[in-house]
């Protein structure tokens, strides 16, 4: 299993090139970034300082979206980041949340899901693309490697990472939920003729390493707010018990808005109808040998990467006991003699 930090571009950028750093120096493997332009900082802007200043980690946005940005744009920063620092690019990326509904938006069509990850990988991979009714390609890239990971939640979106997904983020860490999830992503994946063991699957979730319940599910309570935001569209579409799980979609009952101007922060005061069970089942909380526990059982649904949220008050300790313990726990050992 990897392991990777998600961080927030807030202010000062260099704290977060800092943050990026040190998880490199205790063994993670991807730092992934909000990208939420109004929200926090450009995320690519950053990437490109945390790249400069590391030698291994692979840098990506968690997640983009087609509506923000032309394809070609977003396809020609990885290829870029790629030439002058090896490939070492991932792009997540989702049909739109905070970085589209602050400015009014709303989320792409699946159908616009689906093309602009072709238009982007096709691009980012050095290859030739149809778009608009042209054929496109950067007669300046050459070698560029791009995975694309899809973001998915709903019945149609999950389908569609199996079908055309390098690899599929689930955010949240539920193993029922994940199960589930995963199975569905692998069985579409093999009604399109694609072997479902090809693609990477990665569970995203607040860590926080510690032994204060009450204060652990209070930094992290705003991602079952976070969450609730893409569950509010599945019931709005198919109802409560609609096809996915009840245990995803019945804890919102009490949700009565989201303020943006607090998404994804401990602090946001919009996240009161997140019920204790909630953080608990969806976050990895508590002493290093319980998060190694519920990771293995993570790990034996096919997980094979776990991204850990750091937007909480205990970021580089977390990142210590991961380091020292629960990344070595689940790592292949080496004997020196046999």
């Amino acid at each position: 299993m990897d392991f990777g930090v998600v961080l927030q571009t807030n202010p000062p950028a260099a704290r977060t090139v800092q943050l990026a750093k040190l998880a490199e120096a205790h063994g993670f493997s991807h730092v992934w970034t909000f990208d939420s332009h109004l929200l926090w900082q450009e995320p690519y802007v950053i990437h490109s300082a945390i790249l400069a200043e590391t030698k291994r980690i692979t840098v990506g946005p968690f997640v983009t979206n087609p509506a923000t940005r032309d394809w070609t744009v977003t396809a020609s920063v990885f290829a870029t980041l790629n030439e002058m620092y090896g490939n070492r690019t991932i792009c997540g990326i989702g049909r739109g949340d905070s970085a589209v509904r602050v400015t009014n938006g709303k989320p792409v069509s699946m159908g616009e899901l689906r093309e602009s990850i072709h238009v982007i990988r096709e691009l980012a991979n050095s290859r030739p693309v149809e778009y608009k009714g042209a054929t496109l390609q950067f007669p300046w890239s050459r070698g560029s490697e791009l995975e694309v990971w899809v973001a998915a939640y709903g019945p149609l979106a999950l389908k569609l990472t199996g079908e055309v997904g390098d690899g599929f983020i689930l955010q949240l860490a539920d193993v029922d939920i994940a199960a589930w999830m995963i199975k569905t992503v692998k069985d579409a994946a093999a009604a399109a003729g694609r072997d479902p063991e090809s693609i990477a699957f990665c569970v995203a979730a607040p860590m926080y390493i510690g032994d204060d319940w009450e204060h652990m599910r209070e930094q992290c309570r705003w991602f079952g707010g976070m969450v609730g935001n893409h569950v509010a569209d599945i019931v709005a579409k198919y109802g409560v018990h609609g096809p996915v799980p009840d245990a995803l979609t019945e804890y919102i009952a009490g949700r009565t808005g989201y303020d943006y101007n607090t998404h994804g922060k401990s602090d946001n005061d919009h996240v009161d109808f997140v019920p204790d069970e909630i953080v608990d089942r969806f976050c990895i909380l508590g002493t290093a040998d319980e998060h190694i526990a519920k990771l293995e059982q993570l790990r034996a649904l096919g997980v094979t990467q776990f991204a850990g949220y750091l937007q909480h008050d205990n970021k580089e300790e977390t990142m210590r006991v991961y380091g020292e313990t629960v990344i070595p726990a689940l790592s292949a050992h080496v004997a020196a003699k046999t």
